[in-house]
């Protein structure tokens, strides 16, 4: 049995990713074995059988980059890229699978095909299968039926049989490799092969594939939520964890053409690296960018209906904790450079701004302006602006303007734009529609013009804040200076035409470029900085359409140093790094585009020189400059001049035909000193900011003809030359960092989910160099680790002590223990090299003694720290008890102290109320005193004027003045008893009223009482016509007992005598009943009279209390309900007992019936005996 190797945990940051991946869609239930790659130069995997004769292998493919388990993330990684996985199963017939041999031409006369078709002639002795190319340039599967010389006959198939060249075939894969996820296991890698292991994928919607250290991503058109292994989280994984131990920037670079999902996948990038670094809330701001530059950036393009008109650089910075702490970046759009802050480059294709195709619209922004802008920009229907109506394309299906434009202005709080930038942002992008709107009327004879003062124009000037009057001379006249004296020129219709979409495009640039300048001051302010930062470039792939203009001269030129980038990265670097190190390798030939890069930068003869030298002549034309470049650069092995003014330039991708219409004037693209005085003038603060950045820039003149004419006032860098300067800038930002690619193909024209085009997918892929990339990683050593690096990663692993040897010995010793055999690596000077796959079962053993070495520190780690809290535990036990006990006997002391206070407290106010009673009464006694005191001199003043009125004239005087004196006090108090009597009586009115109340109230209850008086009387009445009758009927009946007793006494003593009985009779049996009943009826006759005497009084007493005749702290209405309620009682327990006597009596009157019968008898019987 083989021995199977593991699937190595990798880092913690992948916790959302599966633990492993498998190949997907392997028809074939027994597939076979594949070794190692080991091809050499011509790209062809070596294919092997197990020898103790099981045949077959399964494979299984595991992402290194960070796709595996989540242990060891400090630990460093020594390789990158696809392990594979083996294991034996039984083997294929020889007729499933046939080697290769020796390489067959290309089909295709292209040159790149031919070196990238990686194709070999075999001897066709069994029925394989192979590839055929048809006439249209599909390919397809066909099986070869028979081989006779240098002809091949072969089945397609839809059943056709053909008869062909043998060379015009190529080997396909077996079917154990359909749909493997890295291209690097084809054993067959050629264009076919590849096209089908793609389109094999997509079909299952595994829309990543694997190209080497390339990601391929395909645009599936629709919600892809698969995370199965290869992924863009893969990619954005890598960066962070070797960002992470080896403190190196890393870049993730995003190419692909119009519509491919380079955007999406940017999104992706960033959603992976925010859920891993966020916490600080930095990373909700870096997403909630994207819906700004999407609105302000994109729009909709015949190939795309989210077409990202510009290239951008997310700059994202991460903390010492791994944590994002800020962000900055940088946009590329596409119709017009404009240098910003040295943190931007924006390419900005303005002429779509003005003009749109057909079928086409302008930047989103302006819709979604139009659909959901404030009533105050006052602003009409997206048909209605000239800028916008040229397409006829008004809305995008299954897109909602207006809530978009809800969307981007909660991104622009979030990223906070105040409220009053965002009214000038949306003036300003209101005043770019209505700028297109403004016409022109002529003036006179020689087409000079004038704008018409209409809405148009008044709207504008609003907008940016200047006067009707300065907007129009800014669009229908030039200044310009001349020698000393500066001269007004007047405009053409055409003139005036461009000055106004010049202005129009300038003030949607600025506006681009503030706004991008504000989101990075939004993301970097009060941001912690490391150093350490993972930048992703989303930026446009290589054009080539039927008319090529400036534009994809730009973005080719852009293309070419990418590539290069690319190609320094993946090959050139590589292969140097090998050579230096001395290791044994034979140097693959590539395509190195430093002859199309030398054709577009060399001076003074590149393209890009020659364009700004005739960009400087006034009189220079798109002819005269195609002209220059035929005369130049004809012998250019690069260039190639064409007809009239079109040239041909010969990319890495292919050749491309160029047509000079316009490019003098893109490349100009003036904006003269008029239109930035205007805005320089405007009240509002943006167009003054716009204008001051328009200057600063002007400030960079050129050298050259036109500066000498003084024929321009905007003398600054060309397009193409700042351009050129920020691509430089780019690159080096690139060169410093750790970069990793994603390619993103689209597979159709049509957006349509589940096409596939395979000549449009062919063309992106040598675009993209995937086949370069997959040949020279396959013939190569991905992994590699330097000795001492090597030595200190695995050298805990080796079984006797050598830690006294030196890096390189420890090495060689690891290799040998583990027996990873010598075709497998290479030993440089400096580091060791592996081919694909062959480091994983050394950190498979690694990471199983590190969990070893971890399980037995965590176990004696716990039983530390138990022990620890143990103690901890103790002493923190009893020293809680100390402070709760100190604690308590504060809070006691404190609350002592706070009733003491209390009591203090207490004392002092009732000493207070004390006291103002006490001034009250005495106030109150001065009062009568004084009332009293004044009747009392009153009277003696009476008696005093009764005196004699004569007397000496000497003692007059002195008694006037006592007199008026004893007047005015008398006086005065007088007044004061008047204002009491006075207070007096109102209070007496008020007792006045309060009696009446009392009065009324107790006539009421005089009646209530007379009514219940005179019911109680009944009942009296009614109880004493009962006892009356009672006490009559029970005299009568004792007078009759009485005599009755007396006879029957006589006769019982008679009877007795007679009978000479000691017995004596029965003495008054029939009083004693009787006389025990009227005690009971004078008892109940005593406490009738007795309870109606003590019911009278209480009433009586309740009367004069409610009258206020008497004085109890009682409520007399409650206690005469109180009471009739008592004497209702009273009367009913009365009743009862009545009755019970009534029934004792009847009861006693029918004994003494039954006694009377019983003498009557006894006095028969004794006369019966007498009579005998």
């Amino acid at each position: 049995m083989s021995k199977k190797t593991g699937i190595p945990p990798s880092h913690r940051f992948t916790k959302s990713l599966p633990v492993d991946f498998r190949f997907m869609g392997s028809p074939t239930p027994n597939p076979i074995r594949f070794a190692d790659v080991n091809s050499g130069n011509n790209g062809i995997a070596s294919l092997s059988a197990p020898e103790n004769g099981d045949s077959g292998a399964k494979v299984v493919g595991r992402v290194e980059n960070g796709v595996a388990d989540t242990d060891q993330a400090h630990e460093d990684s020594p390789y990158s890229g696809n392990t594979l996985v083996v294991e034996d199963r039984p083997s294929v017939g020889d007729e499933d699978l046939v080697s290769a041999a020796a390489p067959l031409p290309s089909v295709s006369k292209s040159n790149i095909e031919h070196r990238w078709s990686d194709i070999t002639s075999y001897t066709t002795k069994k029925k394989v299968q192979s590839w055929f190319q048809l006439p249209n340039g599909n390919w397809e599967l066909a099986r070869i039926v028979k081989t006779a010389g240098s002809e091949s006959v072969i089945s397609l198939p839809d059943g056709k049989v053909l008869k062909v060249n043998s060379d015009s075939l190529i080997p396909a894969n077996p079917d154990i490799l359909d749909g493997v996820d890295d291209l690097m296991q084809l054993s067959y890698l050629n264009e076919p092969s590849v096209l089908f292991d793609l389109q094999y994928r997509y079909n299952r919607d595994m829309i990543y594939t694997k190209a080497g250290p390339v990601l391929v991503a395909i645009n599936p058109f629709k919600k892809n939520k698969s995370i199965e292994s290869p992924h863009v989280y893969a990619i954005a994984d890598t960066a962070i964890r070797e960002m992470t131990q080896d403190e190196v920037n890393q870049s993730i670079i995003i190419s692909g053409e119009s519509g491919a999902g380079k955007t999406e996948t940017a999104k992706i990038a960033m959603q992976y690296l925010a859920a891993l670094g966020g916490g600080s809330g930095i990373e909700y701001e870096i997403l909630k960018t994207n819906p700004i530059l999407e609105a302000f950036g994109n729009a909709k393009t015949l190939r795309n209906d989210n077409s990202s008109r510009f290239g951008k650089l997310i700059e994202i910075h991460f903390s010492e904790t791994g944590k994002i702490s800020g962000a900055k970046i940088q946009t590329f759009l596409l119709e017009k450079v404009v240098l910003v802050t040295p943190f931007f480059i924006v390419l900005c294709h303005l002429s779509r701004v003005v003009q749109c195709a057909e079928g086409e619209r302008s930047y989103h922004i302006f819709y979604q302006l139009c659909a959901g802008a404030p009533q105050k920009l006052n602003l009409k229907d997206v048909n209605e602006y000239k800028y916008l109506n040229q397409s006829n394309c008004y809305a995008i299906s299954g897109v909602d303007d207006a809530e978009q434009f809800h969307i981007v202005k909660e991104a622009l709080d979030i990223v906070h734009v105040s409220e009053e930038d965002q009214e000038s942002v949306f003036a300003m992008l209101a005043a770019v529609l209505w700028l297109g709107n403004i016409s022109f009327n002529m003036i006179d004879n020689e087409n000079h013009v004038e704008a018409v003062a209409d809405e148009s124009l008044i709207n504008v000037a609003q907008l940016i804040g200047c006067e009707t009057v300065d907007l129009n001379l800014a669009l229908s006249t030039r200044k310009m200076r001349v020698g000393h004296d500066n001269i007004i020129q007047k405009l053409t219709l055409s003139q005036a035409i461009d000055t106004r979409d010049a202005l129009a495009k300038s003030i949607y640039a600025c506006l681009f470029e503030w706004l991008v300048e504000q989101i990075n001051k939004s993301l970097a302010v009060g941001k912690r900085r490391t150093g350490r930062s993972i930048s992703i470039l989303d930026i446009y792939g290589f054009e080539s359409f039927g008319r090529n203009s400036f534009e994809q001269f730009c973005i080719n030129y852009a293309n070419e140093r990418l590539q290069q980038h690319f190609n320094r990265h993946l090959f050139k670097l590589e292969q140097e790094e090998y050579i230096q190190d001395g290791i044994d390798w034979a140097k693959v030939d590539f395509d190195d585009n430093q002859d199309c890069l030398n054709l577009f930068e060399k001076k003074p003869l590149g393209l890009l020189s020659l364009l700004d030298e005739e960009s400087t002549f006034p009189n220079g034309t798109d002819i005269t400059f195609a002209n220059k470049l035929k005369q130049h650069l004809n012998s250019n092995p690069c260039f190639r001049g064409e007809r009239e003014k079109a040239f041909t330039v010969s990319h890495f991708a292919g050749e491309v035909t160029y047509d000079t219409t316009g490019f003098l004037e893109k490349n100009r693209d003036l904006l003269h000193l008029d239109s930035i005085q205007l805005l320089s003038l405007c009240l509002c603060h943006l167009p003054q900011i716009f204008a001051s950045n328009m200057l600063n820039q002007s400030e960079k003149t050129v050298v050259g003809p036109l500066h000498k004419a003084g024929g321009a006032d905007s003398q600054k860098l060309s397009v193409a030359t700042n351009f050129k300067s920020q691509l430089f800038q780019l690159m080096q930002r690139l060169e410093s960092t750790t970069p990793h690619f994603i390619r993103c193909i689209k597979p159709n024209n049509l957006q349509s989910p589940g096409s596939y085009e395979q000549g449009l997918v062919l063309q992106q892929l040598r675009c993209c160099g995937v086949l370069e990339v997959v040949r020279i990683s396959r013939s190569g050593f991905p992994s590699r680790m330097s000795h001492q690096k090597f030595a200190r990663r695995y050298g805990f692993l080796l079984l006797e002590n050598v830690a006294s040897q030196d890096p390189l010995s420890v090495s060689v010793a690891i290799l040998h223990q583990f027996n990873i055999l010598p075709e497998m690596y290479q030993v440089g000077y400096t580091k060791l090299f592996f081919r694909t796959g062959q480091i994983g079962i050394l950190e498979d053993t690694r990471n199983h003694t590190l969990h070893g070495i971890l399980r037995v520190q965590s176990c004696f780690r716990g039983h530390q720290a138990q022990r620890h809290f143990k103690e901890l535990q103790r002493g923190i036990a009893t020293l809680q008890s100390f402070v709760r006990g100190e604690k308590a006997r504060q809070e006691f002391a404190v609350l002592l102290q706070r009733h003491r206070a209390a009591v203090v407290i207490q004392k002092w106010i009732k000493g207070r109320n004390v006291k103002k009673t006490f001034k009250k009464i005495n106030d109150a006694s001065i009062v009568i005193q004084s009332v009293i005191r004044g009747w009392l001199v009153r009277r003696c003043s009476q008696d005093i004027g009764l005196v004699k009125p004569g007397g000496s004239k000497e003692n007059e005087s002195d008694e006037v003045l006592v007199k008026s004196s004893f007047l005015s006090e008398v006086q005065r108090r007088v007044l004061k008893a008047e204002a009491a009597l006075r207070e007096k009586e109102e209070e007496n009115d008020i007792l006045h009223q309060q009696l009446q109340q009392y009065e009324s109230r107790w006539s009421e209850c005089e009646v209530k009482m007379k009514s219940m008086e005179e019911v109680w009387q009944k009942q009296m009445r009614s109880l004493q016509s009962s006892l009356s009758i009672a006490k009559k009927s029970l005299a009568v009946d004792e007078s009759e007992r009485n005599s009755d007793a007396s006879v029957n006494t006589s006769d019982e003593r008679e009877y007795c005598w007679d009978t000479g009985s000691n017995h004596k009779g029965p003495e008054s049996n029939g009083l004693r009943p009787m006389s025990a009943g009227l005690s009971v009826i004078s008892r109940l006759a005593e406490e009738f009279e007795q309870r109606s005497q003590v019911f009278g009084d209480d009433a009586k007493f309740l009367v004069e209390v409610k009258s206020g005749q008497g004085e109890a702290s009682l409520n007399p209405d409650r206690e005469l309900r109180r009471l009739k309620q008592m004497f209702e009682t009273w009367k009913k327990d009365y009743a009862v007992r009545l009755r019970e006597t009534k029934v004792v009596l009847n009861k006693l009157g029918n004994e003494e019936g039954a006694l009377d019968r019983v003498k009557k008898k006894w006095w028969g019987r004794r006369n019966s005996t007498r009579d005998t």
